[in-house]
């Protein structure tokens, strides 16, 4: 018998309900807003908070010296905990209602804040939430389209109707790095149109001082196009032993007598980490021996026997079989012991459902609350309104306020220091897309193909291939515009082959010539164009540059379009994988979609490529030739050299 069919009961444990009491300094409505913010006068700089959560960001804008006066969100439990923290107003409101989003822009413009940050839901775009949601809609219990997808428009258009002098925007990596890029490419242009320079990047926590493995999207946007320098990286990763080694063992399961005012008794290291101390920081004198919320969930005795079994290399499919209730090969890292001496996995609003994710690194238990929001760096200070899994959830949910310091506190110099911003993104597309409509022969005709197969078959044949073979080979294959006539050809396209040196490609073609017709709807899509052989994702992607079907164009991250991104940009390590710094470097190149021009994505994405291809070559590059070279950081970097 295994252990699904086994009967492991846990005896149900809950509680305790936090409740919070409201900041001495806050205020019930926008007209009080208005008149204390009035009477406080400026000694700070002002913040608004839109989709706030349980207010990780806003604690991190606070450390780096604003007030933050307004924080506005939907979820009443989490605006508990905020309003504890925070002086000024808190809004429960659903900013995808139109009413709502008018009344916070309103107020925001009288406020006259410095900075508006925020950030969006983020379940739409992260990898977790889209499963979650596809599982659902296929169940029938939400709609196909999730509103809170759109939900950054609400941001942009308070940010636009605003005007601050600074914008901090917070999201998941797939937001920015998703196939087009289409949203971030449409924040970057509307806020460039209106005067913004704007700043991206994708910045791990534990880079910063946060000891997890998180990786978030970050935008900063500076009126009157200001400059801006991300925080550097703190050098050495900070582990889970810094941020809890110092909280007291702890049963699973545990609830203190007296509730939710029950506590553990607490003795400060000899020598306490850096992150101890930040933790342990700002705590009322009746409370610096005094650890609250270290509770969790009681542990099942066949997750007692696996936990004891486990240390932090132990993946789930190393479990002995007998006692797993989940298919190793699907949920392969479905329990995890962490390790003391390594960052944490990323806390994520799933730690509300189990704990699995986060199992102690010594102890037989998973993490307690106080563990969590250690891990993503809120100070002990901060308690969590609502029960143990509204907790969590708000926890998972948050910007870690260490890493929210860090850029909150960049942009302060920013702001102080007032030094112009590189070109934008903007003008980069604008000048590429000019150069490459006016150009005339192409280095890669087949970025203008009559058809998608075109490009595709040009690609497996002539990819790497000299130019004299590409002038030579390109009228022929220009002609053979479809999978069949190229079938029809073969005699026709072996010859080319051969003359320009490439007949060892010619099975690849044909290959995917012959799927293509047995298949050919698999050529209407970019992701099904890849099940052919030989077609890779970014053969497809190039390929889709001349698809009329599709409306914005995929970003094709590859080695000349990492070499032009880095160039310019004067960036040092890019990757190429998907959701990498790379294809955020590659999307800096484009510009989107805004109020007064249409998405040209496809002509500047093509023109990033030929560029790489004929004048920003890996050897001898052409830069005296190149559209961009007044703006590319190497060739000044190496002109002030040659000077």
């Amino acid at each position: 018998m295994n252990a699904s069919q086994r009967n492991y009961r846990v005896g149900l444990v809950r509680g305790p309900v936090v409740t919070i009491p409201r900041h001495p300094d806050a205020v019930d409505s926008p007209t009080k807003l208005l008149d204390w913010a009035a009477s406080r006068g400026r000694k700070r700089p002002r913040a608004a908070d839109l989709f706030c959560g349980a207010g990780g960001l806003s604690v991190g804008l606070s450390e780096a010296g604003y007030d933050v006066v307004l924080g506005v969100d939907n979820d009443r439990v989490a605006l508990e905990t905020y309003a504890g923290l925070h002086p000024g107003l808190v809004l429960c409101r659903d900013l995808s209602e139109r009413e709502a989003l008018d009344e916070v822009a309103d107020l925001i413009c009288k406020l006259d804040v410095e900075i508006v940050a925020g950030g969006p839901p983020c379940q739409p775009f992260s990898r977790a939430g889209k499963s979650k949601i596809r599982s659902l809609v296929q169940a029938g219990i939400r709609p196909e389209h999730d509103n809170r997808r759109d939900l950054w428009r609400a941001f942009l258009e308070v940010v636009l109707r605003a005007r601050p002098r600074a914008v901090l925007l917070e999201n998941v990596p797939d937001m920015a790095v998703t196939s087009d890029t289409a949203i971030v490419r449409t924040l970057v242009s509307e806020l460039e149109a209106e005067g913004y320079a704007v700043h991206t990047a994708l910045l791990r926590a534990c880079d910063h001082g946060v000891p997890q493995l998180r990786n978030r999207f970050f935008l900063v946007a500076l009126a009157k196009g200001i400059g801006f320098e991300w925080p550097d990286a703190s050098g050495a990763l900070a582990t889970v032993k810094d941020a809890i080694i110092d909280l007291p063992p702890v049963e699973g399961g545990w609830r203190p007598v007296a509730g939710a005012d029950g506590f553990l008794p607490y003795e400060t290291p000899v020598e306490p980490s850096a992150l101890v101390r930040r933790a342990r920081d700002g705590l009322d004198a009746e409370d610096e021996h005094r650890i609250y919320d270290h509770i969790t969930r009681p542990v099942r005795d066949d997750d007692r026997v696996i936990f004891e079994s486990m240390d932090s290399t132990t993946r789930y499919s190393d479990v002995d079989e007998s006692l797993r209730r989940y298919r190793a090969d699907i949920f392969d890292d479905k329990y995890k012991r962490l390790d003391w001496d390594k960052p944490s996995r990323s806390i994520t609003a799933h730690i509300a459902r189990d704990g699995y994710w986060y199992i102690h690194p010594d102890q037989t238990r998973t993490l307690t609350v106080r563990e969590a929001a250690r891990l993503q760096t809120f100070p002990d200070r901060v308690r969590f309104a609502g029960p143990p899994s509204a907790a969590f959830r708000h926890i998972g949910n948050a910007v870690p306020p260490l890493l929210a310091e860090q850029v909150a506190s960049s942009i302060r110099e920013a702001l102080r220091r007032s030094e112009p911003a590189r070109a934008s993104s903007t003008y980069l597309s604008g000048c590429i897309t000019a150069w490459f409509e006016h150009k005339g022969d192409l280095g890669l005709p087949w970025l203008e193909a009559p058809t998608v197969w075109s490009a595709l078959q040009a690609q497996l044949l002539l990819r790497g291939a000299r130019s004299d073979a590409v002038k030579t080979a390109w009228p022929t294959l220009e002609k053979l515009d479809s999978p069949e006539r190229t079938i029809e050809s073969v005699d026709e396209l072996r010859d080319l082959a051969l003359l320009i040196g490439r007949a060892r490609r010619v099975p690849q073609v044909l290959g995917a010539a012959r799927w293509y017709v047995e298949n050919p709807s698999d050529l209407d899509t970019i992701k099904t164009r890849t099940r052919a052989p030989r077609v890779t994702p970014q053969v497809a992607a190039i390929a889709a540059l001349v698809d009329p079907v599709i409306e914005s164009a995929p970003v094709v991250v590859n080695q000349g379009s990492l070499r032009v991104a880095s160039r310019v940009l004067g960036l040092q390590v890019l990757q190429q994988r998907p959701g990498s710094d790379g294809r955020l470097a590659v999307t800096r190149l484009l510009a989107g979609p805004s109020a007064g021009r249409p998405d040209d994505s496809r002509t500047s994405m093509a023109a990033v490529l030929e560029l790489a291809a004929t004048l920003c070559k890996a050897r001898d590059p052409l830069c005296s030739e190149c559209p961009l070279n007044s703006k590319c950081a190497w060739y000044s970097s190496r002109s002030a050299q040659v000077q």
